[in-house]
Order: structure tokens, then C-alpha cells, then sequence
């Protein structure tokens, strides 16, 4: 199946994509990634068991000092948002999105990637879980049983305690990917850390390459495209800053759509369930590879036979992987490991928290209210996800996904900034229109943004400075920089007020 292109879809214009100097907004975001790269050496996530680096004087300074603690809090938000508006403005001066462009873009990508590939890991400390389930898994314990808890080291590693005895949510290809990098570095966290970032580096490869192409099979300007995701700061420091294994779920999976859509759909099958093998939410993606593979105008028993084949395919490979490793399928009763836990700003997580305090406040267990919310924006989610499955336009398959996927992830109690960037591809590909659409995305690029620099910092707990402090003053210059990119910046804040009067080249309208 090759996607359709709706009859409506107008085609990318061929005035100069670089008439406004797109350089300098690259330069400018090159200069605000290299910050969060210093920035990081301060209050950046640090293995106890990183001696080398920790001898360092620099390094101690910013660290073990409070005023050192303050430079680094500050230049690691003053380099996030600048990336943001350099992002923004990158958009602005690509002006036609002809194919001038995409060298622009990559270089941007390139510029902005590369001081993030040697910082130490932001906003996240699941890189040191990997290094900890790694462990587990070479120790001959069963991760989908055992939490790295039971590693004697863990804490000096790195990794979250909070996780500690949760079974791990990850498919059988990455415990092998984990097992490999723990093996080949003898679990030594300074090039664990490095190895990973290589791994996740490759994902990145893979939405680079496969995102235009995506873009192009729906008449969507691939340039733009690639812009809204491999440029975007959400993708660069979840991707690479963060080390999320979510780089290569999202390549795989953007690979195995590409192939399905091109009429190659053993190898689609194949590739998405190499993805399921990294982190199993991509088994969304399974139904819509079926549909496909069914092709324009299916009967309903045609459909339902090439669901049944793709299940069967892909269960088929993923029996096999949990024979080889003797853990069988085990991650699928650790699937609920992340969803154990909610946050303000999920919509059903507030809802969950509002009943839960009501429910505390008249003696009644508003816990068990909570997890009725949680409960129902789960079944919510499935009810959108079959209705799209079912019903809508076979051109329109990958926004199908699209949408069943932001089901999937707006309605949970919890909302990580990674689970956005899963989404932002599909909708890149399928079209992001120049008016409200586009200016969601502007805005959760940017709240995350601030969300990020003012949550996770490793601060040294002996010293004036608390973590509490060092969150405020980080929250209070991000967001103070993306009011000013909102309201004040002549540049910028047209993105955010502009009304819609001009379509961008190959979008959908």
C-alpha cells in the first residue's frame, strides 16, 4: 500500500528555502546546545561510581560548590530556551521550504546534536537503569521478576530508586542491547553512558532518513517535516541528552511504517515488532500495518485475516525471543510498571488527584477513586484507539495511528516529555497545519522545555544550595525566557498571536 495523497494536498512551492540567513538561527542554537553541555557538567545526572570524572576541577567546582551550582543551573536554562527560539526562528527564515532546505535542517541537527552526544545525561537518569538491568540480566536473574534492587550497587551506579524493585517495562531486544553494552563495558557507567548515546544516536538516524520519505508518500512538504521532529529541542534532549531507548523504538517502528506503506509488508511486520522488542507501546502500531497490508477497499473478512497475520507474525518473532532468553513473555505483566504513577499535568491525572483529595477529604478512599479515573482514561483510550481502527479513510491510515497513539498517551495519568516527541513524527508526516496546530506544538515544546530544566537536576545535598532553590531558580528563568519569546521578542511572539493567513508549503489543509 502506498499512502494516498489527498486530492486537496497542495505542492511544495519552489521559491529559496534560505533567503533569511538560516545560518545564524543554527549558529544560535549550536551556541545554546553547547551551554546545556556545560550546564550539565554541573548539575547533569552523575554516576557515584565516576570517579575519573569527579576529580576534575571543573567539574568539582560546579558540582561541590553552590556558587559553581548556580552557573550551571543557569546556563543549562538560558542554553534550553535559546535552543527553543532558535528552533523558532530556523522555521521563520526557511522561508519556502524548497530543497534548499534540507541541508539547512541537517546541519541544524548536526550543530545541535553534537555538544548534547558529550554532555552528561539530562532531565533523566534511565541510562543508569539500563545499566542496572543490564546487570540483572547478566547475573541470571529475571528482569520482568526481579528489580535491579537486587545488583548490590545500584545506588552507586545512578539509577532511580524509585524503580528499584519495579520489573523492567522493556522488550526482549533491548534486556540483549542492555546485557551487550554492560557486558562489553564491564558495567563501568562513564562508557555505558557513551554506548547507549551511540544506540540512541542510531534511532535518530533512522527518523533523519525516514521522515521525509514518510512525509512525501502524503504530500506533505518533507522539509517541514523534518524540521517539526529531528530539529525540534523535545526530540534532540529526549533523544540524545537523555539517552531514552525511545530513539530506537521510534526509528524501528518509523521504518517498519515506510516499508508497510511502500508495499513491503513482511519486513514492516518485522521492523515494527523489533520495536515492540524495545518498548511495547509500538504494538499500537500493529493494527494499522495490518489494515496496509490489506490494501485499499479490503472486505471486513479481508481485514480481519491480515490483522490475524500481522498478530500472528509478530507474537510469532516475539515467542521466539522469549524462548532464546527463557523469559517467555514476561513483559507483558511489567507493561504496567510506568503507569503505576501520574502527574499534575495529565489531564486524567489531575482528575485523578482532584477525587482523590475529595474522596480523602469526606473519609473515603480517594485512592481507590483515583485509580477508577485512571481506570476509565484507559478505557477511553481503547475505545478511540478500535474506533480508528475500524472506521475512517484508508489515505488517512498513519493519522489514524497518529491519533490512536495520542489517545494512548493523553489519556494516561502520566505524561513524560518522551511520549510527545513518539508522537510528533506522525503527525509531521501526515501535516502539522500553519495555524492552531502548529502553535500546540510551539507551546508544549516550550512548557516541556521549562518543565524539563526545572525538574530533574542532580544537586549536591551538603551545601546552601537545596534542590528546591535550584529548581525555582531554573523555573523562573525558563520561564521568564519563554514569556519574553511569547510576548516581548518582536520574532517570535508573531508564532504564538499570529493568525492563520498564508499555507505552508505541502501541507494538508
Amino acid at each position: 500500500m502506498t499512502a494516498q495523497v489527498p486530492a486537496d494536498a497542495s505542492q511544495p512551492r519552489t521559491d529559496s528555502a534560505v533567503a533569511d540567513r538560516p545560518n545564524v538561527a543554527v549558529i544560535q542554537g549550536f551556541i545554546g546546545s553547547l551551554l546545556m553541555m556545560i550546564g550539565s557538567y554541573g548539575v547533569g545526572w552523575l554516576s557515584l561510581a565516576s570517579v575519573e570524572l569527579r576529580r576534575i576541577p571543573i567539574i568539582i567546582w560546579m558540582r561541590f560548590e553552590p556558587a559553581g551550582a548556580v552557573v550551571s543551573v543557569l546556563i543549562l536554562a538560558l542554553g534550553g530556551m535559546l535552543l527553543v527560539r532558535s528552533w523558532l526562528r530556523l522555521g521563520q527564515r526557511l522561508h519556502g521550504w524548497g530543497p534548499e532546505s534540507r541541508p539547512v535542517i541537517l546541519r541544524a541537527v548536526i550543530a545541535w546534536g553534537a555538544p548534547m552526544c558529550l554532555a552528561l545525561p539530562l532531565f533523566s537518569r534511565d541510562v543508569f537503569a539500563y545499566i542496572a538491568q543490564g546487570q540483572v540480566v547478566l547475573s541470571g536473574l529475571n528482569p520482568y521478576v526481579d528489580g535491579y534492587s537486587q545488583i548490590s550497587n545500584y545506588l552507586q551506579i545512578g539509577a532511580d530508586d524509585m524503580w528499584a524493585q519495579s520489573p523492567t517495562p522493556y522488550g526482549p531486544v533491548f534486556l540483549w542491547i542492555e546485557a551487550l553494552v554492560v557486558g562489553i563495558t564491564n558495567g563501568q557507567p562513564d562508557f555505558s553512558v557513551l554506548l547507549f548515546r551511540l544506540i540512541a544516536i542510531v534511532g535518530v538516524a533512522m527518523c533523519v532518513y525516514y521522515v521525509p520519505k514518510l512525509a512525501e508518500l502524503h504530500g506533505i512538504n518533507p522539509n517541514r517535516a523534518l524540521w517539526l521532529t529531528a530539529a525540534n529541542p523535545l526530540f534532540l534532549i529526549n533523544f540524545i541528552a537523555s539517552i531514552h531507548n525511545d530513539a530506537l523504538m521510534i526509528g524501528l517502528a518509523l521504518c517498519g511504517l515506510y516499508l508497510a506503506a511502500t508495499q513491503k509488508p513482511w519486513r514492516a511486520v518485522v521492523l515494527v515488532t523489533l520495536s515492540v522488542a524495545i518498548k511495547p507501546i509500538t504494538l499500537i502500531f500493529l493494527p494499522f500495518i495490518g489494515l496496509m497490508w490489506a490494501g485499499k477497499g479490503a472486505s471486513w473478512r479481508r481485514k480481519f485475516l491480515y490483522w490475524a497475520l500481522t498478530a500472528g507474525i509478530s507474537f510469532g518473532i516475539l515467542w521466539v525471543m522469549g524462548l532464546i532468553n527463557g523469559f517467555g513473555f514476561g513483559w507483558v505483566g511489567a507493561l504496567s510498571t510506568p503507569g503505576s504513577v501520574w502527574i499534575w499535568y495529565a489531564p486524567i491525572g489531575f482528575l485523578g488527584m482532584v477525587v482523590m483529595i475529595l474522596g480523602d477529604a469526606v473519609g473515603l478512599d480517594g485512592q481507590a477513586f483515583a485509580e477508577v479515573v485512571y481506570l476509565i482514561g484507559r478505557l477511553v483510550a481503547l475505545a478511540i484507539i478500535g474506533w480508528l481502527m475500524f472506521t475512517g479513510e484508508y489515505s488517512r491510515l498513519v493519522r489514524r495511528l497518529a491519533l490512536a497513539f495520542a489517545a494512548i498517551v493523553f489519556l494516561a495519568p502520566m505524561i513524560q516529555s518522551w511520549y510527545v516527541v513518539w508522537l510528533i513524527p506522525l503527525f509531521a508526516v501526515t501535516g502539522i497545519r500553519n495555524d492552531w496546530q502548529v502553535k500546540t506544538l510551539y507551546f508544549l515544546v516550550s512548557f516541556f522545555m521549562i518543565y524539563a530544566i526545572s525538574d530533574q537536576l542532580d544537586i549536591f545535598p551538603y551545601f546552601e544550595l537545596s534542590l528546591t532553590v535550584a529548581r525555582q531558580v531554573a523555573a523562573v528563568v525558563a520561564l521568564g525566557f519563554a514569556l519574553y519569546l511569547v510576548f516581548v521578542d518582536p520574532k517570535t511572539k508573531i508564532l504564538f498571536r499570529k493568525r492563520y493567513e498564508e499555507p505552508v508549503a505541502g501541507e494538508l489543509r
